[in-house]
Formats: structure tokens, sequence, C-alpha cells
């Protein structure tokens, strides 16, 4: 069974900074797109980043470039996002996803709450 599980996630004050993990098993991990969605309450899901199956390829929605960074380790199966500078507005559930084809997996989330 597909496994993609995020951790990372907490309360932090605004301009302050987390990193997100995404640990995945069971698929081919090299092949696949890796995304970092988030879903803010009462919003509907939105593409955060995404960083092809190299690494070398990555892109950021407008609204978080220059704050974060996604990458991955192939070696080690795990997709990262390093968020800096953060905003209340930056406040949601973020998921990772994978992505190949027409296959694609999600996790089960992590909270992401920035407030003072």
């Amino acid at each position: 069974q597909v496994q993609l599980v995020e951790s990372g996630g907490g309360l932090v004050q605004p301009g302050g900074s987390l990193r997100l993990s995404c640990a995945a098993s069971r698929f081919t991990f090299t092949s696949y797109v890796m995304s970092w969605y988030r879903q803010p309450p009462g919003k509907e899901r939105e593409l955060v980043a995404l960083i092809g199956s190299l690494g070398v390829t990555t892109k950021y929605v407008d609204s978080v470039k220059g704050r974060f960074t996604i990458s991955r380790d192939n070696a080690k199966r795990t997709v990262y996002l390093q968020m800096n500078s953060l905003k209340p507005e930056d406040t949601a559930v973020y998921y990772c996803n994978a992505r190949w084809e027409s296959r694609t997996y999600w996790g089960q989330g992590t909270q992401v709450t920035v407030s003072s």
C-alpha cells in the first residue's frame, strides 16, 4: 500500500519558519513528480510547489515565491518544503502529492498555523 506521510507542521509566529517533510514508500519514488498543496480553512485546495523527478525543475505559486523552497532526496524517498517568512495567510492543511502519468497519491495532511 502506497504511503505518503507528512510531518513538520505546527504553530508558528508570523515571520517564522517551518520545514515540512513527506516520506514516501511502496512506489517508484524517483519516477514521480512531487508536489505540496495546501487547503486554507473554507477554501479550495491549491498547488503550492512542485519538483520534477530528478529534482531539477521546480515551480511555485506566486504567493510563496522567494519564501518557500521545495526539495527532494531520492535516496531517502523524501520531499521537503522549507517555509520562511511565514504569514497568517499561509495557515492551511498542507498535503503531499505524488504524480506519474495517470497515478496520483495523497498524504493525510499536516496543519500549519501562523499566528501571534
